[in-house]
């Protein structure tokens, strides 16, 4: 199904390279974030308005973060394609690693606003008379969030995103809350305890632990973490397939955003070869990068 539709609305959709698929794929990815939020959020606000059950409002105001996460996630792509100018020489690709901090940040303040409501309604609790209405519709949300998870990890996945991958781990965190509410409120309905406090509070704990761990995961690319044992696997690799290539030292990998990656190293060849063949080994090398897996490479002679 998933390859049925970015065949359908995206050309050239397995090209993850191309800035303007990865653009792409990721408005597909916001787009269906925002409108399946917003549609939550409107059953859920309803249904908690109807029952009197906070935990269920609180659920679908974190449902509308949701939704703000994803437009901020598509300016994110949006800003990120932005041509290289005199101030960023290296481009905007940054903007996208933002983004994903901005929604964490975003889950964090949620969960913390959450908490404070919830502490109120668990020192004043009131009886709530769910219905079966309020319950279907929190099924219903179950299943879209696990669907949105899948969906949006693919997605995060293929074009190496970590503002999807970020909005992907909320959609599974939303499952999960929106489950322990949908138990509450049947232990409340058919039990008559007043714990729709306690559950609003454990849903906002809950957001408030995976905002803090989705900041630290998405702050790490911004600061400039050290590249992945995968990548400098197949750039050692691939440099050292090439005939008269004798090894590489000093490489150094500098990201500035998915698909916008710069890298430099020190190759050694023998000094026994006409410099000008060398120089031209060279230059293949850091064009089939370029071209190939769009890396930008400048690579230092060192004859040996």
């Amino acid at each position: 199904m998933m390859d049925i539709l970015l065949k359908k609305f995206i050309k050239n959709q397995k090209d993850y390279n191309d800035p303007d698929v990865r653009n792409k794929i990721g408005s597909l990815a916001s787009w269906s974030g925002i409108i399946l939020n917003i549609l939550l959020v409107i059953g859920k606000v309803l249904a908690g308005f109807v029952s009197g059950s906070m935990s269920i409002i609180a659920d679908g105001i974190n449902n509308l973060m949701d939704a703000i996460g994803s437009v901020i996630t598509l300016i994110g792509f949006k800003l990120s394609r932005k041509k290289a100018d005199k101030e960023h020489p290296f481009g905007h690709g940054r903007y996208e690693y933002v983004a994903g901090l901005a929604v964490a940040v975003l889950v964090l303040l949620v969960g913390i606003e959450l908490g404070r409501t919830s502490i109120a309604k668990v020192i004043n609790p009131t009886i709530i008379d769910f219905g079966w209405l309020p319950l279907v519709i929190l099924v219903i949300s179950i299943i879209l969030k696990l669907w949105m998870r899948l969906f949006i990890k693919n997605l995060g996945q293929r074009i190496n995103s970590t503002a999807l991958i970020a909005v992907s781990v909320d959609s599974r965190n939303d499952a999960i809350a929106t489950s322990a509410v949908l138990i509450t409120a049947f232990i409340s309905q058919f039990a008559n305890i007043k714990l729709d406090g306690w559950a609003s509070l454990g849903v906002a704990i809950f957001i408030i632990y995976n905002g803090v761990i989705l900041i630290k995961e998405t702050i790490s690319p911004i600061l400039g973490e050290s590249p992945s044992d995968e990548l400098v696997n197949y750039i050692t690799k691939k440099i050292e397939s090439y005939e008269c290539v004798i090894g590489l030292h000093d490489l150094i990998v500098h990201d500035y955003g998915p698909g916008k990656q710069y890298a430099s190293a020190h190759l050694e060849l023998s000094s026994d070869i006409d410099p000008l063949v060398s120089h031209a080994v060279l230059d293949k090398i850091e064009k089939e990068f370029l071209e190939k897996d769009n890396i930008h490479m400048v690579i230092h002679y060192d004859p040996v």
